[in-house]
């Protein structure tokens, strides 16, 4: 591996919780090149030669394994473009764990745009993990733009874990998945920003095969000035059932638009969009103040609580 300096590291635990070297294979990436690598006798990662990225191939039936893939900036003015490819053989199940940390204490901006894109074989199965952070004083800013497309064979599952809590000052994350027969799609999305920062989610969900579902779920904090907009489509396009939902606390001036959208193409499509966006109750509160916390406290208690 590498040499990686205290606050790379510092960055890929926040990450990917990485305190060492991760069993399994992995890739991790610090200011535009590959840091370390390695591979299992099942799982394969391989440079791109086209353009920044790789490719991870997974062999049919692999079980118990993972992949970790996290990315540290912290070069201000660095801006970069990756793209990450992932085949799931027949009948594996795996973990992979992403996300890109940014430590920026100069004036520029720091940007990573990572896309990942996913073909899983039918009954494959993957846990996707995705989180983001950052950190450091200067005035430049921290972007992440995030870009995810699935195509999901027969009976396969995905399972995602979408996590930003601090520090980005910028994001728009797009999600697009296409489900073939028996095909399940779980998304969970934790966010929460502050200052004047910006965060957009975007989904879209084709249900093309029949007992194809998806559930995509949005929890999320907007304080201070900050903006987040959360639009999230499912199109039912054969007998499937599709549920979206964004529940969201609003604080001081933050703003948050939730845009629903279903579009039901068959008889047999059952779809439901759930949204609710209000301020942290009032008997809230007052009950963990009576308890000897101050008025900040029972607020950050409650909204750990919301996010965990």
């Amino acid at each position: 591996m590498k040499q990686l300096d205290e606050i790379q590291l510092r960055l890929l635990r926040e990450v990917a919780d990485l305190h060492g070297v991760p069993e399994g294979a992995y890739n991790i990436r610090a200011n535009g090149a590959s840091a370390a690598r390695a591979t299992t006798a099942n799982i394969d990662i391989v440079t791109k030669t086209d353009r920044p990225g790789i490719d991870v191939r997974i062999k049919a039936g692999t079980r118990h394994e993972s992949v970790h893939i996290p990315v540290v900036l912290t070069e201000s003015g660095l801006k970069e473009t990756v793209y990450n490819d992932f085949h799931v053989g027949r009948d594996a199940d795996v973990v992979i764990v992403a996300g890109c940390g940014i430590d920026n204490c100069g004036n520029q901006d720091a940007q990573h745009d990572g896309i990942h894109r996913f073909w899983l074989e039918p009954g494959a199965h993957v846990k996707y993990v995705e989180k983001h952070y950052g950190s450091g004083d200067g005035r430049g800013k921290r972007i992440l733009n995030p870009v995810t497309e699935l195509w999901m064979d027969e009976n396969s599952s995905m399972e995602m874990e979408m996590v930003q809590i601090k520090g980005v000052d910028d994001t728009e994350r797009t999600t697009r998945a296409e489900l073939k027969a028996g095909a399940r799609l779980l998304v969970r999305e934790r966010l929460m920003t502050h200052g004047s920062q910006r965060a957009i989610s975007v989904y879209s969900v084709e249900l093309n095969g029949a007992g194809s579902s998806a559930d995509v779920v949005s929890r999320s904090v907007a304080r201070d000035d900050s903006y987040q907009k959360f639009d999230a489509k499912i199109l039912g396009n054969a007998p499937c059932s599709g549920h979206t939902e964004c529940d969201s606390i609003i604080m001081d001036r933050g703003r948050i638009l939730a845009v629903p959208g279903l579009e039901a193409n068959d008889l047999d499509a059952a779809l439901v969009h759930e949204a609710a966006i209000g301020k942290i109750a009032g008997e809230q509160l007052v009950k963990l103040m009576t308890l000897g916390l101050t008025e900040a406290e029972a607020e950050e208690q409650i909204i750990n609580g919301f996010l965990k």
